[in-house]
């Protein structure tokens, strides 16, 4: 019986959860526990039904009574119990047990693993649909550190019995491509989704840390988790760390900057600086609930199709290290972004933009998909308290300014516009720098490429240091300058 006839094409051949866990299960080695709080215990389910668990399963519990489980792992300061320090607490006891009980010397080549997830599923009305934090922390030598790995879920799915078994069927693929795909952590990253369809689970947040992962860098991990289409936002702060996007837009105010940043020039953060000062400005925004994020679309990241990693990192990386939080976002229109921070927050928003992104607002193309055209977009854009915080353009020729009283729309938006802008909604952003106007990234970055010089002062200050000395945006001259 031949294996291939002609005309066959080639596939991956994806294991089933059952040879999976089997697997796990067969290898001598690989040995730990398993603890589950909130959605069953449907991971560990699937090893015991695979068979040969019990040289793999040292302990499975579930401690779902809130009591028991401070008990076990200690009272969280917020009082929360599906959060990422609850989920790191329990990996750390976990494997602190296993280590005090079982005696190295009489297992020497065991592969210790703790794997744990805290939970919420849908709700009894099913108007939340729940989420969780789930993780494992392993070993693949044992004479080496531990190697982690975390992610945040959100459900999809209108049932909970469904999310647990799509949380079960996702936790046996964690622990199979920890073990087996550590050395390729974006197949490992894909490999989540086997046997599991993306619209049932989300996952917008991943971190992996230890020994063998020193080489990953998580932004592009999270870069990784658009592309892949299995979430359509991921953010990270100014330390480069990922967060969880809820953690920092709930019940806060937010002003958002979209743009290419490639590189940040002074143009962009004058924008940033008058529009937060006028947004400080506003009835009920406190400076200490309120968060600004720089936004990059994937559509920004694109280059001839294809996404430009080092050419994101480069952005990411200038940021970071100016103290920004970076959003990185599948959201082309604004609208959808307004609708992805109206998850979180029911604060006041702003949007800082030029006054071509406003233009392209006003432009029916972008909204011949939605049954109620450009009105329902923005019916959710402009939102509540949502304000647009217009930043002038001045045209090279002329010399002539543009803004919000003399902007032009097209002849069947000027009334929508008019309406707008009478309301509020979009206002000029005042005391901007008119030196400035004649500055783009555009031209900036083709005066790094080409080593021109003069682009250092159309940056803000110290960002054409890191530059220079990290080499980004393909910047060839040498360092001597900076290093002196």
């Amino acid at each position: 019986m031949p294996e291939t006839i002609l005309g066959d094409k080639e596939f991956e051949n994806i294991p089933s959860i059952k040879s999976k866990a089997l697997r796990i299960n067969l290898n001598e080695n690989i040995y730990g526990t398993f603890a589950e709080i909130g959605a069953g215990q449907e991971t560990v389910r699937n090893f015991f039904r695979a068979g040969g668990a019990s040289g793999t399963i040292a302990k499975t519990m579930s401690a779902y009574d809130k009591d028991f489980s401070d008990a076990i792992y200690g009272i969280e300061e917020d009082g929360r119990y599906v959060t990422e320090a609850r989920l790191i607490k329990m990996l750390s006891h976990e494997i602190n047990l296993i280590e005090e009980r079982i005696i190295r010397q009489k297992h020497p080549n065991k592969l210790f693993f703790a794997y744990a997830n805290t939970v919420a599923t849908i709700d009894f009305a099913k108007q939340y649909k729940g989420h969780g934090w789930l993780g494992i922390r392993y070993q693949v030598d044992p004479k080496e550190a531990y190697n982690e790995i975390t992610l945040h879920v959100r459900f999809h799915e209108n049932d909970a019995q469904l999310q647990q078994i799509t949380l079960g069927i996702l936790g046996v693929n964690l622990i199979y491509g920890a073990y087996y795909k550590y050395d390729q952590p974006k197949k490992l990253l894909r490999y989540l989704y086997d046997h599991i369809d993306k619209d049932k689970i989300e996952i917008d947040t991943i971190n992996f840390s230890g020994p063998r992962f020193q080489d990953v860098d998580n932004r592009l991990m999270s870069l990784q988790l658009i592309k892949n289409g299995m979430t359509d936002a991921v953010m990270f702060g100014p330390d480069g760390h990922n967060i969880l996007p809820a953690r920092i837009l709930y019940k806060k105010n937010i002003l958002a900057l979209r743009g290419s940043f490639r590189p940040v020039t002074k143009v962009n953060i004058d924008m940033f600086e008058r529009s937060y000062e006028m947004f400080l400005e506003e009835n009920r925004v406190e400076k200490e609930r309120t968060e600004v994020i720089f936004e990059i679309t994937l559509s920004n990241l694109r280059a001839e199709g294809e996404i430009d990693e080092e050419d994101f990192m480069d952005r990411a990386k200038l940021l970071c290290s100016l103290g920004h939080t970076v959003m990185i976002s599948n959201f082309q229109e604004y609208y959808k972004l307004v609708e992805y921070f109206s998850r979180y927050t029911k604060m006041r928003m702003g949007l800082a933009m030029g006054v071509n992104n406003l233009v392209d607002i006003f432009d029916e193309k972008y909204y011949r998909h939605l049954s109620g055209g450009i009105l329902e977009a923005f019916g959710k854009l402009f939102f509540k308290d949502l304000k647009v915080y217009l930043y002038p353009m001045k045209d090279p020729e002329t010399g002539e300014y543009t803004n919000s009283e003399n902007l032009k729309v097209h002849p069947r938006m000027k009334e929508l516009y008019k309406f707008f802008k009478y309301n509020g909604k979009v206002v000029d952003i005042t005391n901007y720098n008119p030196d400035i106007l004649d500055i783009f990234s555009r031209e900036v970055l083709s005066k790094i490429e080409s080593g021109e010089e003069g682009w250092e002062e159309m940056l803000p200050a110290g960002v054409s240091e890191i530059i220079k000395k990290k080499h980004l945006f393909n910047y060839k001259g040498t360092t001597e300058k900076v290093d002196n």
